[in-house]
């Protein structure tokens, strides 16, 4: 794990959890498997995958009922990266003087789309640059995943890109949005001892389920876990 101090509803698959216990077990071939994550193999894979998830999205800003452009759209960049060859990925934890209920809430970067925005990866790699001070190349984008609705209504992208070896980075983190960056191995992430769930109540009655992802340097948690989850499921080839 290595982090930074800065100057910011579906239960999980029964067979990735059978698939990740098994290679948990397989002690000596542990590093090698999750390594084949980032392979180009794998890359090219998720691609193909994440293909189809454009329809969801009104790509054209000027077409006409496109959604996204009346400020109900957002997008997060789900950051893969490697540490010390290791595979992991690039969360924030957002500033506590920040407004909303989300504040020192761990997350990826994002906000909302803005009018100059070509499209929803345009958003995402905008507000990467703007929290964390680094450029991500459109190249390094893999794809979207399916949008996600928080309680306010607000559509999100989790737009999944590969930053690539983290010691080659250089972050100047925004201080008033972001108040850690960190980062946790995908091993760790994929561990079932560190995966729980979240049991959210409605008044006096059940509401919803969402994953959770403990005993790391922040709890993940929310949306965040639930963008998290779903990468996963994507990236590990089972």
């Amino acid at each position: 794990m290595l982090h930074f101090k800065a100057f910011h509803p579906k239960p999980f698959c029964p067979a990735i959890i059978t698939y990740l216990r098994a290679v948990h077990q397989a002690a000596p071939h542990v590093a090698d498997a999750w390594r084949d994550c980032l392979s180009l193999k794998n890359e090219n894979r998720c691609r193909l995958s994440l293909g189809p998830n454009l329809k969801l999205y009104k790509v054209d800003k000027g077409e006409k009922g496109a959604s996204y452009g009346q400020g109900r759209w957002a997008s997060v960049l789900v950051s893969l990266c490697s540490v010390e060859g290791e595979p992991a990925f690039l969360f924030t934890l957002r500033s506590s003087t920040l407004k909303g209920r989300h504040k020192g809430d761990v997350s990826f970067a994002g906000g909302k789309s803005d009018p100059s925005d070509r499209d929803l990866v345009a958003t995402a790699l905008r507000e990467a640059r703007e929290e964390l001070g680094v450029s991500v190349a459109t190249e390094k984008v893999w794809g979207i995943l399916k949008p996600l609705r928080d309680r306010s209504g607000m559509m999100i992208a989790p737009v999944l890109a590969n930053l690539g070896p983290l010691e080659e980075l250089s972050f100047k983190p925004n201080p008033g949005e972001v108040e850690e960056i960190f980062t946790l191995s995908l091993s760790h992430l994929c561990n079932p001892q560190n995966r729980g769930y979240t049991h959210f109540r409605t008044g006096d009655k059940y509401g919803y389920t969402l994953p959770v992802f403990r005993n790391g340097k922040h709890r993940v948690w929310g949306l965040t876990a639930v963008a998290l989850d779903h990468t996963l499921k994507l990236i590990v080839p089972l």
